[in-house]
C-alpha cells in the first residue's frame, strides 16, 4: 500500500510540474510585469530574447496554481526553443499541497509541446518524498514521461533506485524500467 501511495505522489509531481512548465510556455505571450521579469536589452549567444531572474506565477480564482522561477530563459525563436537555466517549478495543488521540480537547465520545443530537463533534477513533495535522477523529458503527443538515467525515490520509510523511469500520464502508471532496488528504512524509536 506504502508502494502504491509513493508511486502515486510520484506521478502526480512529474506529471503536475511538467503541465505547468507547458502551461507558462502557453501564457507567456500575455507578458507580465516589469517586477516580474527583466529583460536583457543584449541577445546572448544568438537567442532573439532573453529574460533573467524571471518568476512567472499563475493564479486562478486567487489561488496560486504554480510558479515559475529560472535564472535565465532563451528564446530562439527560429527553432522555436526555450532554453532555461537553474529552473524551478513549484506545483500548488487544490488541496494545498505542493511540490517542486528543479533542474540545472530545460528545453521547451514550443511548437511540439515537449520539455527536456537535465542536471540534477529533482522532485520533491511536502510529504517527504524526493525524486532524484540528471534527465527527464516530457513528450506532449504522448503523454508521456521518461528518463533513462539512473533514478532514485526517497521517502521517511523507502528508499527505491533503479535506471530509467516512464510514467504515462492518460495511464496514471509509471515504471521503473530495471535494475530495481528497494529498501525499508527502520523507523525511529519514540
Amino acid at each position: 500500500m506504502k508502494r502504491i501511495k509513493i508511486a502515486i505522489l510520484v506521478s502526480i509531481a512529474l506529471i503536475g510540474g511538467l503541465v505547468s512548465v507547458l502551461l507558462w510556455v502557453n501564457l507567456r505571450d500575455k507578458g507580465s510585469s516589469p517586477a516580474e521579469e527583466k529583460v536583457s536589452k543584449i541577445s546572448t549567444e544568438g537567442a532573439d530574447v532573453r529574460l533573467e531572474k524571471i518568476r512567472f506565477i499563475e493564479d486562478k480564482h486567487g489561488q496560486k496554481t504554480w510558479e515559475l522561477e529560472a535564472r535565465a530563459i532563451q528564446q530562439y525563436q527560429e527553432q522555436s526553443v526555450m532554453v532555461l537555466e537553474d529552473v524551478k517549478v513549484t506545483v500548488h495543488t487544490k488541496d494545498g499541497k505542493s511540490f517542486v521540480i528543479s533542474g540545472d537547465r530545460g528545453k521547451v520545443f514550443q511548437e511540439t509541446k515537449d520539455l527536456e530537463l537535465t542536471g540534477n533534477v529533482l522532485v520533491a513533495s511536502d510529504d517527504g518524498i524526493r525524486l532524484k535522477t540528471n534527465s527527464v523529458s516530457y513528450r506532449h503527443s504522448e503523454k508521456r514521461v521518461s528518463t533513462s538515467d539512473p533514478v532514485e525515490i526517497e521517502g521517511d520509510q523507502i528508499q527505491v533506485v533503479g535506471k530509467g523511469l516512464l510514467v504515462d500520464i492518460e495511464g496514471k502508471t509509471f515504471k521503473i524500467l530495471g535494475g530495481v532496488r528497494t529498501q525499508w528504512k527502520a523507523r525511529g524509536k519514540g
